[in-house]
């Protein structure tokens, strides 16, 4: 019986999706949680270019989320505002699935992604979960892209580096957004207010 189990229940890739999966490739049981230490170790495997291919995979999980959530979605004729709503409801989703506290703030030229007690918070002494921040990045840079917004993302500010939070910053290329839709900054107070309602 529990070879039988341990068959059922292995887990298999799906190249097209890039995805795992549990067991046979009909049932839709897809993996998206992420364990800090398989991370890890799955860098220390790949090497040099573990960078990448956790940005895909980060990637891939954000696209593939969007299109659950919004099914053959065409973004190209939404407004930015409606893109701007859009990313703020997604970010509010992967917090309430575990993903850490998580505000976005549009500015004039850029996306800030602030994520507060992120998965790398539990691993804040092993460097190596730094990998874990190329994971959110290529997530929030799959939802981005999706709604068809072109930007250059990179980690601005990291726990493990010494910093409060892990921020992401996604700088708009060749447009800016409208000053009606620039956010102010979080103050400290209301930051602290926003993680006590948590």
């Amino acid at each position: 019986m529990y070879k039988r189990l341990k068959k059922d229940l292995a887990i298999n890739i799906e190249e097209k999706d890039g995805q795992l999966f549990l067991g046979d490739k009909g049932k839709d049981m897809r993996l998206v949680m992420l364990r800090p230490n398989e991370i890890m170790e799955f860098c220390e495997f790949a090497g040099t270019n573990a960078d990448d291919i956790l940005i895909w995979v980060g990637k891939t999980l954000g696209k593939t989320f969007m299109q659950k959530y919004f099914y053959n979605k065409d973004w190209s004729s939404e407004s930015i505002s409606t893109k701007k709503d859009v990313i703020l409801g997604v970010l509010e989703a992967l917090m309430l699935m575990g993903y850490g506290a998580i505000t976005g703030i549009f500015k004039k030229d850029h996306i800030l992604i602030n994520v507060y007690e992120s998965l790398a918070v539990e691993e804040k002494e092993n460097i190596m979960a730094k990998n874990l921040c190329f994971v959110y990045l290529g997530i929030f840079s799959g939802i981005i892209e999706i709604l068809g917004i072109d930007v250059d993302g990179n980690e601005v500010e990291c726990v493990l580096t010494g910093g409060d939070k892990c921020s992401f910053k996604f700088d708009f290329i060749g447009e800016e957004i409208d000053d009606s839709l620039v956010d102010e900054e979080m103050s400290d107070e209301a930051v602290s207010e926003f993680l006590a309602s948590l």
